[in-house]
């Protein structure tokens, strides 16, 4: 076997693995309240003002308290509480009595599938990677369009293959693929343009990768450290006498030096699950220092804050989540098939032919 032949083989099972990998725990995450299994994920959202800041305030005021506090939404009826140290982090009811840690993402099913759908266990590297895969998923929807199209005569639907011989899983792949291609494309386009922002121009227009970049940018950072009581109460009122039909979603402390306390909203007419609607506010008053409409930013920001509620199943309500769960379970199958396909299969031993006898 030649150094190219070998290289093809490799390469081509390597990305046929990751992307049954990141098609498999995509299905699995467009449906976490059933990963989580705890009794109170069920319960009923809570959004009204008096609750969410009795929650901020008893879930900050404790001794160990967490960085960040994700509040219940409507299909998971739990806080999420994540923690400085790496991670750990905790599921507590709308009162803030906290029903589940971890000290490691290791010990809760949905975290480490997280972590590996996005990084595939590695950081900011295997986002990269994951990301280069996408854009191959992306190239293989593109070319097995057209490569069907030339032979479209012979289109057969079957969920399997009939026999595991090459012939028959190219042609299993081609016409499966064609049936998915719409929503593959767009989970891989979606989920390749998060990673690579600058991909953005190329679909959203030029400009998208900049102005997204400027609009998501926190204010300048302030010299302030954070007040050992500050006014959780009065920020949550601040904003929703900002915002009054808005969800109250995510407050963080400061990140590094900025001195800044965010607090994010969903308003109605947002698709993203936890808004873009951002307010901030000084880490030692508690002052409002800015509030951003995430609806009066410009549209191609608007257009790239609804690509994840798209690539994860987070709008639409459960028809969309499950054909989200159908374009990734179909990844997974033309995925391990393409390993199979490289990796396993045995190639046909040629005939040895007889020698003609000498005359």
């Amino acid at each position: 076997m030649g150094l190219i032949d070998l290289l093809h083989r490799w390469t081509g099972g390597l990305i046929g693995l990751l992307l049954a990998v990141l098609g498999l725990s995509g299905a699995l995450l467009a449906h976490k309240p059933l990963l989580v299994m705890l009794p109170q994920v069920g319960e009923a959202q809570a959004q009204d003002t008096a609750s969410l800041a009795a929650a901020a305030e008893r879930i900050m005021a404790a001794p160990d308290r967490p960085r960040s506090l994700v509040f219940a939404t409507r299909d998971f009826g739990l806080n999420q509480l994540s923690y400085p140290e790496a991670g750990s982090g905790a599921y507590a009811t709308q009162a803030g009595d906290v029903v589940a840690r971890w000290d490691s993402k290791w010990d809760r099913p949905e975290i480490w599938l997280f972590d590996l759908h996005h990084h595939l266990f590695n950081g900011d590297t295997g986002e990269i990677v994951a990301g280069v895969a996408g854009l191959c998923g992306l190239g293989f929807v593109i070319t097995g369009a057209i490569l069907w199209w030339r032979m479209r005569r012979a289109f057969e639907l079957r969920l399997w293959p009939r026999k595991f011989e090459r012939f028959q899983i190219l042609r299993h792949h081609r016409d499966i693929g064609i049936v998915m291609a719409p929503v593959l494309a767009l989970s891989l386009m979606t989920g390749t343009i998060m990673v690579f922002r600058p991909v953005a121009d190329a679909i959203l227009g030029p400009g998208a990768a900049a102005a997204v970049t400027e609009a998501l940018k926190p204010p300048p950072p302030r010299k302030a450290k954070l007040a050992d009581d500050p006014d959780w109460t009065g920020m949550i009122e601040t904003a929703r006498r900002l915002y009054p039909t808005a969800e109250v979603r995510i407050l963080s402390l400061p990140r590094g030096e900025t001195g800044l306390i965010s607090l994010r909203l969903r308003q109605q007419q947002e698709w993203l699950p936890n808004g873009r609607t951002t307010l901030y506010f000084a880490a030692d008053t508690g002052e409002l220092v800015l509030a951003r409409d995430a609806l009066a930013l410009a549209p191609q920001v608007q257009a790239y804050n609804a690509l994840y509620p798209l690539h994860a199943g987070k709008v639409g309500g459960l028809p969309y989540r499950l054909v989200v769960t159908l374009s990734g379970l179909t990844l997974t199958l033309l995925g391990s098939l393409t390993v199979w396909t490289f990796w396993f299969r045995r190639k046909p031993k040629r005939r040895r032919r007889d020698p003609v006898p000498a005359t």
